[in-house]
């Protein structure tokens, strides 16, 4: 299985928020980050906000956060939102009628079970699992250290 370009983006944007040390993040210094189009988070953060993973602030000061701590979002939250299709195989699509073997075929029943295997996996490990609190985490994710911060304020 492969994820989206999306799904890659929707956990970055999931990690720098968790690594910001509670503080708002802005979309602007988040797509600078990783070399992004700002229009391009625009589109992911819309699911992640109607599906309370990340809640926004309006204004001049605005940003976006975590609408819950980083150990209770898993990688399976984020999946699920991001992605449209898990389907491994024609066979796992609504139109299932071209198949001649949709009644007896293993296939279909192993590959339905590797993916609830891969479910389950990411639903063990959360944002918090992948991001720790090192300054160097910070400078990887792009984030400006506490001190430059306060220089900039």
């Amino acid at each position: 299985m492969r994820l989206t370009r999306q799904t890659n983006y929707a956990v970055r944007i999931l990690m720098y928020c968790a690594a910001n040390d509670g503080q708002l993040s802005r979309i602007p210094e988040i797509a600078a980050a990783y070399t992004v189009s700002e229009l391009f988070l625009f589109k992911i953060l819309q699911p992640l906000v109607e599906h309370k993973l990340v809640t926004t602030v309006r204004g001049r000061k605005g940003g976006v956060k975590l609408a819950r701590p980083a150990e209770e979002i898993t990688l399976f939250d984020v999946v699920r939102v991001t992605e449209e299709s898990f389907a491994m195989a024609e066979c796992f699509e609504n139109d299932t009628a071209d198949c001649p073997l949709i009644d007896s075929c293993a296939l279909n029943s192993a590959l339905r079970e590797a993916l609830g295997a891969f479910f389950e996996v990411l639903g063990r490990h959360s944002i918090a699992d992948l991001v720790n609190d090192s300054p160097a985490m910070q400078v990887r994710l792009g984030i400006a250290l506490p001190e430059v911060r306060a220089a900039i304020n």
